[in-house]
């Protein structure tokens, strides 16, 4: 009993204590926003037909679906074209300072709302890499992704090196950007464009019992039209009280506690992305299992031959020429996928099917041309990643850096080894955590 006691303890511990796989966040923050950015980057040219005023799905067939599904968008606001132009541009934005971890917890909500207003005002656009997409931008604004290999963690790291020599460092670009995202939620609400039918339902249960208004708040806010607008209020709200707490409280323990929420959520979300990831290869799996072109091993023939899925035809006809390579590439990857979720119970296995599958992804992007479905499936892949390879390839990129700032006569800052985690315990006064 006490040894189990003391496990679970230290379970407990672990949880609560740091913010876990602080590397494999990172990555799938860079992956996913440099995904969108460049999917963004790339249809710039055809943005009108995709998400604006001249494509096939017109601003009032989206109106009739949002008030069907009560998806959330804010091009649904407005139909004008320059609502359109700064939402496209500033979505672009939103992904670029993520990527780059400039405060990635207000940059993680904003490029949510980024990635769901483009991708919910038109639903027949994308391909698989969109739904995958769409779901991790809704974890990813849970965890604390700038641990390493961000600007905050830089940030953070050169004011607390001023507090160690006594200097006061103030930090205003955080409360101005709380303070201009507060105006705009009050303003949107206000309006009547963030949630109105969710304030409606909510309104409509005023002569109901307290007990019924707070199961229809609730149930409008986790299931409803009601997600979204809850969610961007809670979390300018949390940053506030952090902000808050972090420079004017005379006590450790507000920070401390704090620290220890941030750290469940962020562990918890992790959790979320790693069985999401395991989910999307399960079902692909065994759903390929079913399907007759997989059982007889034919089924990597198709989509070669085909006009829409065939960037290269003479590289997809001298593939396709090999049956045996046909039936080795079918098979493979089923079994790849169906076995994946199994082999995180072995750590050598595991990162033999992960290179496999990036491997796999990369030749789709380039025989298949889904360039972004692939990136966002590697990003999502990159969960799994065992730390000491990615502290590696921070080393090496680090190394790269310092190289080309040689070359071209510049000296970098004099920082910590790039990559370096931020201590997990809560910040003094006056330094910024991300």
């Amino acid at each position: 009993m006490n040894r189990f006691s003391l496990a679970v303890s230290g379970a407990i511990a672990r949880v609560t204590e740091a913010a876990l796989g602080p590397y494999q966040t990172a990555v799938i923050r860079i992956g996913f926003a440099a995904t969108w950015l460049l999917f963004l980057l790339r249809e710039f040219p055809h943005r009108h037909e995709l998400y604006g005023p001249d494509g096939p799905w017109s601003w009032d067939l989206g109106r009739r679906l949002i008030d069907l599904n009560h998806a959330f968008t804010v091009l649904m606001w407005s139909d004008g074209g320059l609502w359109f132009e700064a939402v496209y541009l500033l979505a672009a934005l939103f992904a670029a300072l993520l990527m780059l971890g400039w405060r990635t917890r207000a940059m993680s909500v904003l490029f949510l709302v980024g990635v769901l207003s483009l991708q919910n005002r038109s639903v027949l656009m994308g391909d698989g890499g969109d739904n995958v997409l769409h779901l991790m931008s809704v974890y990813l604004v849970f965890t604390r992704c700038g641990q390493v290999w961000s600007l905050d963690a830089r940030r953070a790291r050169r004011t607390a090196a001023a507090h160690a020599r006594g200097e006061r460092v103030a930090d205003r670009a955080g409360p101005v950007l709380w303070g201009l995202s507060g105006l705009v939620l009050v303003a949107s609400t206000l309006a009547g464009k963030l949630g109105e039918d969710w304030m409606l339902k909510v309104t409509e249960s005023g002569g109901a019992s307290a007990p019924e208004q707070v199961w229809t708040f609730l149930v409008s806010a986790v299931n409803g039209p009601g997600m979204v607008p809850a969610l961007l209020w809670s979390a300018w709200a949390a940053q506030g009280l952090w902000w808050l707490v972090a420079h004017r409280a005379g006590s450790a323990q507000p920070r401390i506690m704090l620290d220890v929420v941030a750290n469940i959520l962020h562990n918890a979300a992790l959790l979320v992305i790693m069985a999401e990831a395991c989910l999307i290869y399960a079902t692909a799996g065994w759903y390929k299992i079913q399907g007759s072109r997989w059982q007889d091993g034919t089924a990597a023939y198709y989509p070669l031959h085909l006009d829409y899925f065939s960037p290269w035809p003479a590289l997809g006809d001298l593939l396709s020429a090999n049956g045996t390579l046909v039936m080795l590439v079918t098979y493979g990857t089923v079994l790849v996928q169906v076995v994946f979720p199994f082999t995180l119970l072995n750590r050598r296995l595991k990162n033999v099917l992960l290179a496999v599958m990036i491997t796999e992804h990369a030749v789709i992007a380039v025989v298949l041309g889904l360039p972004f479905f692939s990136l966002a499936m590697i990003a999502a892949d990159a969960v799994f990643l065992p730390t000491t390879f990615l502290r590696r390839l921070g080393a090496l990129a680090a190394r790269a850096r310092g190289r080309l700032l040689r070359r071209t006569g510049r000296s970098g800052p004099p920082d910590r080894p790039a990559g370096e985690p931020l201590p997990e315990h809560p910040a003094p006064a006056g330094v910024t955590r991300t």
